[in-house]
């Protein structure tokens, strides 16, 4: 009797251990996680911003490209 009474202890011991111990692992990597969402969130906004100055850039060298025609043509004329 007093054996079952032991193992019945040592199986509440564990099932409590290993229960506390699994709550914290997923408290951790819900963690984790949530720092890593931070981070690619982080990442696609420098994206979307850096393709925006792409686009900013690209109209930029149009229009200089523009306004050099528009010198060279009132030098031709001149």
């Amino acid at each position: 009797m007093e054996d079952i009474v032991v193992a019945a202890l040592a199986l509440a011991g564990t099932l409590a251990g290993s229960y506390f111990a699994n709550r914290r692992s997923t408290a951790l990597i819900a963690y984790r996680l949530e720092a890593l969402e931070k981070q690619v969130q982080a990442h696609n906004s420098l994206v979307e911003r850096t393709y925006r100055l792409e686009e900013r850039a690209e109209l930029q060298e149009e229009k200089l490209k523009v306004v050099n025609h528009r010198i060279q043509d009132l030098e031709r004329d001149i």
